[in-house]
């Protein structure tokens, strides 16, 4: 199963970049704590903690705003004096 998706680039999460933390798209079906171990098992660092919200995708047909099925954002803080190679502050 893909875990990560992709990882989200915007102002926001470019600005929480700073404060350790780190940003993507994940499999809906994940679980938070699913998603701690793998993360901890792949890059080798220690989460402190993770967020997560859904995200509704929208799709547009002719005036009218159809949701499709949404996508599950993550945002992983990590430990003091850990990183992740995908971005390095």
């Amino acid at each position: 199963m893909e875990k990560s998706k992709n990882q989200l680039i915007t102002e926001k999460s470019l600005s929480l970049l700073q404060q350790n933390q780190y940003t993507s798209y994940v499999d809906s079906k994940l679980t938070k704590t699913e998603m701690k171990k793998w993360i901890e098992g792949f890059f080798a660092v220690k989460v402190r903690g993770i967020s997560s919200s859904r995200v509704a995708n929208r799709k547009r047909r002719g005036k009218l705003s159809l949701n499709s099925t949404s996508k599950k954002k993550m945002i992983a803080r990590l430990r003091a004096n850990y990183l992740t190679p995908l971005f390095i502050n």
